[in-house]
């Protein structure tokens, strides 16, 4: 039997039992269709991840901490992550660290980390915040996505940037109405003077502490987009910026966390950390290895890269295995199809091998069949799982912009997705067909002509 006699007759058979053939094949297509989403579902949260990572500047960006600290972990359930300690102890990170840093080849800017409690006030809405201390050229740059209005100009402009979701809260549903209006400030400033000199009577006996209200107003000159992914040691991640020559001017608490208790007491206050842009990639080894030098200790998110993308890796074998339940189910589908062919066809096999057609034959027949609906499956669970895919990503987008957030592609489609799909349906047919053709080959002409 020639080959182009075999694709005939397997065609034939499946055209004359078409319903069978579509109700089959489409098992394999939903089979096929939720696997491509599920795939493309962990393809795409990893790309925007990373993108927005990249766009953040974030594989760019060192954290400097003095020596012996740990990355601080914003949950406080979760452990302090371990960062990469120097030889050197006791190193305090001032502006004279900071100003060193910012000299060393390859690095972009340097600042410290800074932002203290604060009372945030706007028309009458009111909500305790932390305020961050970000230098203009950092609020210019990526890590300040400004969507309304403008970053300050310079360190020492009179005015803040705030959030979009802050501004909501705050009884603004518009983020361009919230340009230009006043944002009142209210920080608390303790004299350490008195408070070193007050005992503890003194304390309990109702003189309290020497605290004060400090009132401060200025214009919002800007507005921040909101950005579904992040994380990691983003520079910038409060609802309230303002330039370092303004943070001076404010009268504050020289604390922010228990730690700084910890260093004021040691008499090396300093900053808990510093951030550090770098011009590229290369630059981070060399810079990194100097800051050590220097004493202190140090995290990149270009060194936990891998572990991320581990992580993807381990979520898209858990999806695919999600997928893979219903190519089992489809595939049980194809066996029982071509198994119930051999028993409706049992005495035209017997014909085709009265007239010489052989074991082999017969085989290739019963092969082509479930090959074929092996990848009329895949290729209709491609487009099946595309068009599910583009539907529930115009869904969630919409509730979303609801909320305010920007409209994301949740879901990615290398072309490899597509080509492995329809490989892997035409795979898993061929496999399913193994059984029912041996079983075909194996019928015996004599008995199946006799057979009514």
């Amino acid at each position: 039997m020639r080959f182009t006699d075999a694709v005939e007759f397997a065609l034939a058979s499946l055209r004359k039992r078409r319903l069978r053939t579509l109700l089959t094949a489409s098992g394999v297509m939903i089979g096929i269709g939720a696997l491509v989403s599920m795939i493309s579902f962990g393809k795409g949260m990893q790309k925007n991840v990373t993108e927005a990572f990249k766009a953040s500047d974030l594989f760019t960006t060192l954290m400097v901490m003095p020596g012996g600290a740990d990355v601080p972990s914003r949950d406080p359930a979760r452990p302090r992550r371990p960062a990469e300690t120097a030889g050197r102890a006791g190193a305090v990170l001032d502006d004279a660290a900071v100003a060193e840093i910012s000299q060393i080849p390859g690095v972009r800017t340097a600042y410290p980390d800074v932002s203290f409690p604060a009372l945030i006030a706007l028309e009458g809405e009111e909500e305790f915040r932390l305020v961050q201390v970000v230098p203009a050229a950092v609020a210019a740059s990526n890590a300040v996505r400004v969507g309304w209005g403008r970053a300050y100009a310079s360190d020492d402009e009179e005015g803040v940037v705030v959030s979009r979701s802050l501004a909501r809260r705050l009884g603004t549903d518009e983020p361009a109405a919230a340009v230009g209006k006043t944002l009142r400030i209210t920080s608390v400033s303790i004299d350490l003077g008195e408070l070193a000199s007050l005992d503890l009577a003194g304390l309990f006996s109702g003189k309290g502490l020497p605290v004060a209200r400090e009132v401060y107003d200025f214009p919002i000159v800007g507005v921040t987009e909101i950005t579904a992914f992040g994380g990691g040691p983003s520079p910038v991640q409060n609802d309230v910026i303002i330039p370092p020559g303004t943070a001076r001017r404010i009268k504050r608490l020289p604390i922010t966390s228990i730690w700084d208790l910890f260093r004021l007491r040691d008499g090396r206050l300093g900053y808990s950390a510093a951030s550090v842009k770098l011009g590229s990639l290369r630059d981070l080894e060399p810079v990194k290895s100097r800051v050590r030098e220097m004493g202190f200790t140090t995290f990149a998110l270009a060194d936990q890269f891998d572990e991320i993308t581990k992580a993807f890796y381990f979520m898209d074998m858990i999806l695919a295995a999600v997928g893979m339940i219903a190519i089992v189910v489809a595939a049980l589908g194809i066996v029982n199809t071509m198994v119930m062919s051999i028993l409706e066809r049992f005495r035209e096999i017997g014909v085709m091998k009265a007239v010489g057609a052989g074991d082999g034959d017969i085989r290739r027949i019963f092969f082509f069949e479930s090959g074929t609906i092996g990848l009329l499956g895949g290729a209709a669970g491609c487009v099946l799982g595309w068009a599910v895919s583009l539907v529930i990503n115009r869904v969630v987008n919409f509730y979303m912009a609801r909320q305010g957030m920007p409209d994301i592609d949740y879901f990615a489609f290398p072309f490899w997705i597509f080509l492995g799909a329809v490989g892997f349906s035409l795979l898993v047919s061929l496999v399913s067909g193994i059984y029912p053709a041996r079983r075909a080959a194996r019928v015996d002409p004599v008995i199946a002509l006799r057979h009514d």
